[in-house]
């Protein structure tokens, strides 16, 4: 049985239970992190938890990480689940405070705070070898995507979605231009420009995407932040998708249209590779 971490305290995932008047069931009224785990180190640790801390501030949640703490948290966990690859998910909410109401509870009410573990092929998981198929479907979420926030609803949705028509996931699209994945950052390749929409409120600025422009251009692979269309998604030579668990997810058919080749392209190859090499070195 898994063990989880909740509210300063490791327990056995059947004994861990939460509030019914906490914010996070009643108002999706928290954030959250996911780590990704390769050979027994965490990857972007440190992206993550600044990113955290940002999530936390732009709710007006009252709560300072403490970074060093929350590495020792991490590495129990894993530890205690035997987690050599995977994830580790944390979410903190503002917490219980003993009944609903739409106003923030007093700045001292207690946070709620869980971690738990998630093993998971990911370095040699099957869809980096035949490609991901997504479609596109409009993009309906609240505008703060910047924020990482548990209300994961539409998301949901839009996968469910995906699904049913056969598909892996869904690019979801703003004004006829993509702007993310379900769970994840979006890209096109054309003449050998990776091109993928630029840092604003609409989309999340993932920590597997920044490092990934990085080894773009340590690769100097010509890279363009930019909205994309739908139309220019269907006409790249190449597409892939970012994500913590996912790296450089090869994407080889949108909307039942073959993406160039129909298999996973060379870009997302390359930048997987060095993406993988560039981290591990960082890794704690």
């Amino acid at each position: 049985m898994r063990t989880v971490y909740l509210n300063g305290e490791f327990v056995p995932e059947n004994e861990a239970n939460v509030s019914i008047f906490d914010r996070g069931f009643l108002f999706a009224d928290g954030v959250y992190e996911v780590t990704t785990v390769v050979d027994g180190k965490l990857i972007g640790f440190e992206g993550h938890i600044q990113r955290l801390q940002r999530s936390l501030d732009e709710l007006k949640i009252p709560h300072k990480v403490d970074r060093d703490k929350m590495l020792e948290i991490h590495k129990e966990i894993a530890e205690r689940n035997n987690v050599t690859e995977g994830m580790i998910y944390l979410q903190i909410t503002r917490g219980n405070p003993g009944d609903r109401d739409f106003a923030f509870p007093p700045e001292d009410t207690p946070v709620t705070m869980v971690l738990f573990t998630q093993h998971k092929n990911i370095v040699h998981a099957k869809s980096l070898e035949t490609g991901i198929k997504v479609i596109s479907i409009e993009d309906l979420r609240w505008g703060r995507r910047d924020i990482k926030t548990v209300q994961l609803l539409y998301p949901s949705l839009a996968k469910m979605e995906a699904k049913s028509r056969g598909a892996d996931d869904a690019w979801m699209m703003q004004d006829g231009f993509v702007t993310e994945g379900t769970s994840n950052n979006a890209y096109i390749v054309k003449d050998g420009t990776i091109i993928t929409r630029h840092l604003s409120n609409d989309i999340l600025h993932g920590i597997t995407r920044k490092s990934v422009l990085e080894c773009a251009r340590m690769l100097q692979m010509k890279v363009e932040e930019r909205p994309f269309t739908i139309e220019e998604a269907y006409a790249a030579d190449e597409a892939f998708v970012t994500s913590a668990s996912g790296f450089a997810n090869p994407v080889v058919e949108i909307d039942g249209k073959a993406v160039g080749t129909g298999k996973p392209g060379a870009v997302s190859e390359k930048l997987r590779g060095l993406y993988l090499e560039e981290n591990m070195k960082a890794a704690v």
